[in-house]
């Protein structure tokens, strides 16, 4: 279910994208469709929660500064930049991780799941930096050479094909350090 929650912003958008029969304007209306769905987000998820979720927040920040560009200059670049700019966001927060805290972002989520050595979470982290920041490049890639629909589709399918990928990767070289379910029998 947090799935479908996490995606339906993104969904929207892509449906909104193809509404208007002028494909010059779907942009528009998928870019106001989006701004609407990801504070709708933030609020659902607070009430839900009882607080604010940092990663809604952080997108719905990013979608409201480049999307008020997009919709006030009348220019598609800005809404296109979002992906790579929360992308880089991410990349700049999990690198961060790594001199601020006890603990980086894939200790501190993933942690629970596995009793890896200091070394392997700080590689899994890293891998985390790489990953997020080339997929942010590969955003402004697509971008910038294919027609909007396209990179419409690359945004919301694309992107979350290569986010399972790599999940997978990451969690198959960790798996060697999964936790035993303790046996509540004995």
């Amino acid at each position: 279910m947090k799935f479908l929650f996490d995606f339906f912003p993104a969904l929207a958008f892509l449906v909104a994208l193809y509404l208007p029969e002028s494909r010059a304007e779907g942009i528009y209306l998928a870019t106001k469709v989006l701004i609407i769905t990801s504070f709708l987000q933030v609020v659902i998820a607070s009430l839900v929660s009882r607080r604010v979720e940092k990663q809604y927040l952080i997108i719905f920040i990013v979608v409201l500064i480049l999307g008020s560009a997009t919709l006030l200059l009348h220019d598609e670049r800005f809404i296109k930049w979002k992906p790579t700019l929360v992308f880089w966001v991410f990349a700049a927060i999990c690198l961060g991780s790594e001199f601020i805290g006890g603990k980086n972002i894939c200790a501190r989520f993933m942690g629970h799941m596995f009793e890896a050595p200091q070394i392997v979470w700080a590689r899994a982290n890293y891998s985390l930096v790489i990953f997020f920041t080339l997929l942010g490049l590969v955003n402004l890639y697509v971008a910038y050479n294919f027609p909007t629909e396209t990179w419409a589709l690359f945004k919301v399918f694309g992107i979350l094909g290569i986010n399972f990928v790599f999940i997978l990767g990451l969690v198959i070289y960790l798996s060697r350090y999964m936790t035993q379910p303790e046996n509540s029998e004995e």
